[in-house]
């Protein structure tokens, strides 16, 4: 098990970007959290085994609305008694 800290850049805000990344992320048994920055960009932190995070990643790019022209990818620290995928605001 793994937690990423990842921003992505591009058309990822007005475009339902972080209700698709929860509902993925709960498909796959994902937990973490997704929000909107005041700089357009979409932060995301999200656990779970890489080729879920990866396969999540690739499903939101697959979005036709969505364009994902960057990500910032970091590992950080897991959080065990995380449970749930969440939608944050700013």
């Amino acid at each position: 098990m793994v937690r990423w800290h990842i921003f992505f850049s591009g058309r990822v805000q007005h475009v339902g970007f972080r209700w698709i990344s929860a509902r993925f992320a709960r498909e796959l048994y994902l937990t973490g959290w997704v929000r909107n920055e005041p700089d357009g960009r979409v932060e995301m932190e999200v656990q779970g085994s890489v080729s879920s995070i990866r396969q999540l990643i690739i499903r939101l790019k697959a979005q036709p609305h969505i364009i994902v022209e960057d990500l910032e990818v970091e590992e950080v620290p897991v959080v065990p008694s995380e449970r749930v995928f969440s939608v944050k605001g700013y």
